[in-house]
Parts: C-alpha cells; structure tokens; sequence
C-alpha cells in the first residue's frame, strides 16, 4: 500500500462551525506529524469560497505538503489532484476532514471511482456542530451514520474501510 493523508477543507473560518473543530484538526495534524516520516506525503485540500479561508495553521503544515484549491464538494473535479496521486504511485488515500456528510462523502465515492482505496478515518472528520437537524440526526449520528454508509455500500474501483485515527500509523507504516 502507498498512501497519502488526504484533508479536506479544515479551514481556520469552517473550524467554529464543525463538531469538535479544533480537537479534530489537533488530531489530524498529529496523524500528518506521524505520517509524514515514514514517507506518507500529506495533501490538504481548500474549499475556494472565500479567498480569506486558509488551510488552518493549527494543521502545522509543512513545505513538503501540498495545498490544493477546490470549487466542488469533490476534491477530484476540476483539480490535479488525480494526476498527483498517479505521480507520487499512490494507490490509498488516508481521509480527513470536513464536512462528513458534503465533501468527505464525496471525496470518498470519487477516489474509489477513480481506483484508489480508501481508508477513512472514522473520528478523523467532522459534520455541522448541530448534525442535520432536518433528517433529526445529531453530529454523532451523522458520523456514525456516514462510516456505516462509505464501509458497506459497493463502490466501483477500489475499496473503503475504516481505521480509527489511533490505529492508523501501524496500519499505513507497516
């Protein structure tokens, strides 16, 4: 397996929105700081709706990483983010970010479509604070909900499973 840590829009203006914001881009950039050494290169993705929303500087990111601009919830749509991938011989994506339920979805259903497999890390991304109160779901459920949904469902291409974030350097390293 050739991964690379995939985060998706954790951005210092979407953080106070999201569940448990700044714990999980404490986490995420742990995981980016475990990673890193053994070769995992480390690829943060920027939703483009406000040129004044950075990739958050809680992430430490570093100048080895690559920061890519995104219009859509799919990090793959209109972005080098594909041929980068094929570039570095990457056939795993290791996913993060936010928001589970718009652009972590669907990142997670492109990336299979276009081959790769998945591993999601299933406390490594994060919904609205407040869930979707519409569907009656907290933010819990939404992340539960979204894990039992990307693991089971038949994807095209590659294959997506579930690795909670304290579990995944020995699962990527090995």
């Amino acid at each position: 397996m050739k991964a690379a840590l995939m985060i998706v829009d954790v951005q210092d203006t979407l953080l106070p929105l999201v569940r448990r914001g700044a714990e999980l881009a404490d986490r995420i950039a742990a995981l980016a700081r475990e990673l890193r050494p053994g070769g995992t290169p480390v690829v943060a993705l920027q939703q483009v709706f406000d040129p004044e929303s950075p990739v958050s500087t809680r992430l430490g990111l570093e100048p080895s990483d690559v920061v890519i601009r995104k219009t859509a919830t799919d990090a793959f749509y209109d972005t080098e983010l594909a041929a980068l991938l094929t570039g570095w011989g990457v056939d795993t994506i290791v996913l993060t970010g936010l928001a589970t339920d718009y652009c972590v979805d669907a990142t997670a259903r492109s990336a299979l479509s276009h081959g790769l497999d998945v591993v999601l890390v299933s406390d490594g991304h994060a919904p609205a604070a407040d869930g979707d109160p519409e569907a009656g779901l907290t933010a819990e459920q939404v992340v539960d909900r979204h894990n039992r949904i990307l693991s089971t469902a038949v994807h095209p291409g590659g294959t997506l499973r579930l690795c909670p974030a304290a579990e995944l350097p020995a699962l990527v390293l090995r």
